[in-house]
């Protein structure tokens, strides 16, 4: 009998976004917990630099291609990893878009849909084909990557923001309908975090030392520290939590 709750030995991970940041952090620790990972983002190279990586550390990984925004790519993926692994354990969507910083009165067309087809219809979706595969096994975990700009939007975030309130809507939706199946889903609400997707708030100095006097731990969160929480709630440590959301966020939202 396994006593480590937390032991993802024989699992089969599948993170998208994975290249860097928050993405790279989670498919690491899971990889060290024992999951096999599949490494995904929109480029190959930086996906293998972390499946490397994670090889290097005694991991088991593999870098994939895949952008959650073309449906062709999202076939693809699922289509690879049933006739690789023949399961998916673990479905990490953590990609996501976030072209537009402005007011929202001047969102163009272009950043609408960009935003829309990869948080929206991309998590839609990649859950809806892991969900199928993990039907036929017998069950599975769904984790979903919003933000706390889902609960309370983020200023000059306007659409990035309702995305992400709407991932939040959309995890409860398939928990509900994908309890009975054994399959559950839970998402990550991280706060402000250090990565090249935050860089628009961390870089400007301005925008920083205005975000940073909201939080009251009164610091920028490192990706390592979204991961643990992941960890959580993939593993049998939360095997009867789903539909819920757990955020991360220094205090921001308390």
């Amino acid at each position: 009998m396994n006593t480590n709750p937390f032991d993802l030995t024989g699992k089969v991970a599948l993170v998208t976004g994975a290249s860097r940041g928050i993405g790279e952090s989670i498919a690491k620790l899971l990889a060290a917990y024992g999951a096999e990972v599949i490494v995904s983002s929109r480029k190959i190279d930086g996906c293998e630099a972390v499946a490397q990586s994670i090889r290097d550390s005694g991991g088991k990984a593999e870098a994939f291609a895949c952008h959650i925004g073309n449906m062709d790519d999202i076939s693809n993926t699922f289509a690879h990893t049933k006739e690789k692994y023949g399961k998916l354990d673990i479905l990490v969507n953590n990609a996501a878009a976030n072209p537009y910083f402005g007011h929202i009165l001047d969102t163009d067309l272009s950043a609408y849909d960009k935003t829309v087809d990869v948080n929206i219809r991309g998590y839609f979706f990649m859950s809806v084909e892991g969900g199928k595969m993990m039907k036929e096994q017998g069950g599975g975990v769904i984790l979903n990557t919003a933000s706390v700009n889902g609960v309370t939007p983020g200023h000059m975030q306007g659409i990035y923001s309702i995305t992400k309130a709407a991932v939040i809507n959309m995890t409860k939706a398939f928990a509900k309908e994908c309890g009975p199946l054994n399959i559950r889903v839970n998402a990550l609400l991280p706060g402000l975090t250090d990565t090249k997707f935050a860089s628009a708030l961390t870089s400007n100095d301005k925008i920083l030392k205005t975000a940073l006097a909201t939080i009251p731990l009164g610091r920028v969160a490192d990706p390592d520290e979204m991961a643990g929480t992941v960890l959580y709630l993939v593993s049998d440590a939360s095997s009867y939590t789903t539909g819920t959301t757990v955020t991360v966020d220094g205090g921001y939202t308390s």
